[in-house]
């Protein structure tokens, strides 16, 4: 992050700031991508992250005010508390994903992207180019008709065989080219987990799909921890696997760029002591 800071608050720019080049906001973004690939790994959630974020936008705002250039500092400051903002409301102590407003339809209501769209669409940023740079697939088939994967910005990102859709994102639209599939949303807050009792809804209506034999696709943002949190429960709910460990390593195998992190296995552990799916095979 010192190179992002360097590139943002330079002390060139500072006093010459026809240096600071359009190039650097891209650079910004990238550079997170790979700290939050590292962050997570390391038990760093987006509270803190998104933390630091802000903590950039309020300087931008300082450095900008300073040269007298107030109208322009004026998006910065904004910027910088509604992610302050988020960064309380995203905290393990707190876990409040309403916050965003999502509805169970997948809908944000006006008020919340007059509100909330600094957030929301530097969300939608950051993912656009945190996939150009991984070059990981959009989702990937565990089981027979089971997908997990990232958020389906564009229909080919969605699997065959028009399937239900679990959605564990607080942050991002269903959008409006997959309003005619059946539709689960659980919001949940970018690197922490569904709560138990979330999971096992999500479980249990995915069930009943399968049953129906249409394919399920649970996704989040990238497929890498929330969604994937809730296909071990599924795996184990339909009978694939004995336990949730079992399939994370199944999940594992085929799409290998998954990380649960310690919130996502502690979630899991306490819907398997007190899960009401009954096992079966689909």
């Amino acid at each position: 992050m010192v190179n992002v800071l360097c590139c943002a608050i330079s002390e060139d720019s500072f006093h010459q700031p026809h240096l600071v080049k359009p190039s650097c906001s891209v650079f910004f973004i990238s550079s997170i991508s790979i700290r939050i690939q590292h962050c997570t790994t390391m038990g760093v959630g987006i509270s803190f992250l998104i933390a630091l974020k802000a903590t950039i936008l309020f300087i931008f705002f300082l450095y900008l005010k300073n040269l007298t250039y107030t109208f322009f500092s004026l998006p910065f400051l904004y910027a910088s508390l509604v992610d302050f903002l988020v960064s309380i409301a995203s905290h393990p102590s707190i876990d409040l994903p309403i916050l965003l407003g999502k509805n169970p339809d997948g809908t944000f209501p006006i008020w919340s992207f007059l509100i909330f769209f600094p957030y929301l669409y530097f969300v939608r940023l950051f993912s656009a180019l945190r996939r150009l740079r991984s070059g990981e697939p959009p989702y990937t088939e565990v089981d027979d008709g089971l997908y997990v994967g990232g958020w389906p910005a564009s229909p080919h990102m969605m699997p065959p065989g028009e399937p239900a859709i679990v959605d564990c994102t607080a942050e991002f639209p269903r959008l409006m080219e997959f309003s005619g599939l059946p539709y689960r949303c659980i919001p949940t807050w970018d690197t922490r987990s569904p709560q138990p009792a979330d999971i096992e809804s999500a479980v249990k209506w995915a069930i009943g799909k399968r049953q129906l034999h249409r394919p399920v696709f649970v996704h989040c943002a990238y497929g890498h921890g929330r969604s994937v949190a809730v296909m071990c429960a599924l795996l184990v709910a339909l009978g694939i696997t004995e336990d949730w460990k079992n399939a994370e390593k199944l999940i594992k195998q085929k799409r290998p760029y998954i990380r649960m992190n310690a919130l996502h296995r502690k979630a899991l552990e306490e819907w398997s002591r007190h899960r009401l799916s009954t096992p079966k095979k689909h």
